[in-house]
């Protein structure tokens, strides 16, 4: 197997990880139809500081909005990703929802990985302690961890935790940076970074072999100019009597405004 990018997975493994990103990228930005942009509600007067403290034209605005909500869907994919780079990893694989993300395959091993260190609360904190503990019980010889991709520093050290008020401890149960967690799995101190410096390469590499044809763009946008130029609104306008028309005095936006110049989505 090709190791042109990375020493500890194949290129074609590291491919194929790609690959899951950028067709979960593809599948949020496609799902943003109008229905779903306004589904939580739109608050067009932050919109409105933003357009006038950030200096944004109502277009650049409103791709900001929808670019946030399809953020907010890929976050859980980013650490999908990393899951799959390391199952990659000779010895080690993906848990495929048997309740750990990745394990050595001799059983000396079990990870739960979260992509940012602050996504727990106390219970499900409490929840994770308990789940590492019993694999750790269930195997003598496991060591298991609670991988934080994105920490707040570099570190590989035992989880004491005071949690809901009772103190959690256990030989076998760790805490671990993601910098830490790569170097343990890989042998290698910078595989993170490693990681890191070669994936514009490989991303570029990789989007040479799609083909455009056939991708959905989000419609959000589309939609929004389109009724916007059939009720004479301007685009905030539209956007927040869509909203809020059931709000007193908001009904006034359905008197009309000037139309927009759609030369500006040209």
């Amino acid at each position: 197997m090709a190791h042109h990018y990375l020493s500890y997975i194949s290129d074609a493994h590291l491919f194929k990880c790609v690959k899951c990103l950028h067709d979960s990228y593809q599948k949020a930005k496609a799902d943003i139809s109008k229905k779903k942009f306004y589904k939580n509600k739109i608050d067009t007067i932050k919109l409105t500081f933003d357009a006038k403290f950030n200096g944004l034209d109502e277009e650049t605005l409103i791709k900001t909005e929808i670019n946030r909500q399809v953020d907010k869907s890929i976050n859980n994919s980013i650490g999908t990703f990393h899951e799959q780079i390391l199952g990659g990893i000779e010895g080690y694989e993906m848990g495929n929802l048997s309740g750990f993300d990745i394990k050595a395959t001799d059983d000396t091993l079990f990870a739960d990985i979260k992509n940012k260190h602050n996504t727990m609360n106390s219970s499900s904190a409490e929840s994770l302690f308990q789940k590492l503990a019993n694999y750790a019980d269930t195997y003598k010889k496991a060591t298991c961890y609670w991988v934080q991709i994105l920490a707040k520093s570099s570190f590989n050290e035992s989880w004491f935790a005071e949690i809901n008020g009772k103190e959690y401890s256990h030989s076998r149960v760790y805490k671990i940076s993601g910098d830490q967690f790569y170097a343990l799995l890989t042998g290698r101190a910078n595989a993170l970074f490693e990681l890191y410096e070669v994936l514009p390469t490989v991303i570029d590499d990789f989007l040479k072999t799609q083909s455009t044809e056939g991708k959905r763009s989000n419609s959000a946008l589309e939609e929004i100019v389109k009724s916007a130029t059939k009720s004479e609104r301007n685009i905030m306008d539209e956007i927040t009597f869509e909203n809020y028309s059931y709000y007193n005095g908001f009904d006034k936006l359905n008197e009309g405004r000037e139309p927009i110049d759609l030369r500006l989505f040209d």
